[in-house]
């Protein structure tokens, strides 16, 4: 053949000029319009642009984002299943607002996740995923001047994306992806409560060494600190965070 391609070749090798080798890049996965949609549509969620108990109407973001108004319901149903949107009949679709209730909760399902992802990066303790965590700490300590900016809070959400991604768990990261989205909507009321950066950027830095000795147990520990803390910067203090620590 003219392409140097075999016909009939398994999928997992391509033959070039007659030697085999193994595939070395993925196959492009193409998005539907709803889903690039609906991403879009958390990205404004977490963003701010849409503020809890905001009205989203199809007239108008159908309008903004040039699609028909098929694939744009079909996006906003998917966030209505994720918990990001609430449909009022007679009303229409509203961004969710959390109250205390719904924050404690988010936080007791984020832990439970994380937790999870944490366990699986532990035992995996692939050098790859620790240099990208290490990369992702360095990326918050450029960023500690300004420990309440929004700089730093983005690269703290990002380390935490990327935790559960090296967990290479494509139901944790799906679940993950809403919840991240929750967090950032309450990232607001976080603001101005650290006096320096360096305490949250340590803690991020001790889940890492954690992994790099691969102690799963003192990982779990530290990850549940570190939730109870984001928690409590959120809520009263007498708001409790159910998850207690498992020792084996």
């Amino acid at each position: 053949m003219s392409d140097g391609v075999v016909s009939g070749a398994p999928q997992s090798e391509t033959v070039i000029s007659g030697s085999a080798r193994k595939r070395v890049l993925e196959p492009l996965v193409q998005e539907s319009t709803p889903a690039i949609i609906a991403r879009k549509l958390r990205t404004a969620i977490a963003a701010g642009d849409f503020p809890p108990g905001s009205q989203l109407t199809e007239a108008g973001l159908a309008a903004d984002l040039g699609v028909s108004r098929g694939p744009l319901r079909e996006a906003m149903q998917r966030l209505t299943q994720e918990g990001l949107l609430v449909s009022y009949r007679n009303r229409g679709l509203f961004v969710i607002s959390m109250d205390d209730a719904d924050i404690n909760d988010m936080y007791v399902a984020r832990s439970a996740v994380e937790r999870a992802a944490l366990a699986q990066v532990v035992t995996r303790r692939d050098p790859d995923d620790i240099a990208a965590l290490n990369r992702a700490i360095d990326r918050m300590q450029s960023f500690a001047d300004d420990p309440n900016g929004p700089e730093i809070a983005d690269s703290d959400m990002s380390f935490h994306a990327l935790l559960v991604e090296c967990a290479r768990s494509p139901r944790l990261s799906r679940i993950h992806e809403t919840i991240l989205v929750e967090t950032r909507m309450c990232l607001g009321a976080m603001r101005g409560t650290y006096a320096s950066a360096q305490a949250r950027i340590d803690e991020h830095t001790e889940i890492v060494a954690a992994i790099v000795e691969g102690d799963t147990s003192r990982a779990d520990e530290l990850m549940i600190a570190h939730m109870r803390d984001g928690l409590a910067r959120l809520l009263p203090a007498e708001t409790s965070f159910a998850a207690p620590v498992h020792r084996t």
